[in-house]
């Protein structure tokens, strides 16, 4: 019967009924020409979150960057055989953010379906994605955890 509420949950719950429950906290946002070095101290700033927010002048999301990622930006000599050469160049000569960001981010909006954006996240092997308003300016994250608390903790 548990696993019937669940799924009910899931089917009919929208991403703004979610984001209402998670606890107000800080974004990972970076602006877009932000140094490396300003990438490093963001990424230990945001203790909840392993992926930083990149937005543009108008604060719109452009893009990623992951803690995974920055590890291999940083520690490029470490993890050479891993890096494809013709990327090689591209992550030594990187200066700001949006040098090294992802640009194809998965994202969510207020009216998307819960169980919808729990199968991408969970199809995408992602941890936690932002959710943009209608201009594509990060308004909030979900993350992996407020999911389980959503649907398993909450609904109990």
């Amino acid at each position: 019967m548990a696993g019937m509420a669940q799924e009910e949950i899931v089917r009919s719950s929208k991403i703004s009924e979610l984001v209402a429950r998670i606890k107000t906290r800080n974004l990972p946002l970076i602006p877009e020409d932000a140094s490396i070095a300003d990438v490093v101290d963001a990424m230990i700033d945001y203790e909840h979150s392993r992926l930083l927010y990149v937005v543009n002048s108008e604060g719109c999301l452009v893009g990623t960057i992951s803690l995974g990622l920055l590890a291999r930006h940083v520690f490029c000599p470490s993890h050479e055989p891993q890096i494809h050469p013709r990327f090689l160049i591209d992550m030594v000569t990187a200066e700001c953010a949006r040098d090294i960001m992802q640009k194809n981010t998965l994202s969510a909006r207020d009216g998307d379906e819960v169980g919808a954006l729990l199968k991408r996240m969970l199809g995408a092997n992602v941890k936690e994605v932002p959710v943009l308003d209608n201009s594509g300016r990060v308004t909030a994250d979900i993350t992996i955890v407020d999911l389980l608390r959503f649907l398993i903790v909450d609904a109990h």
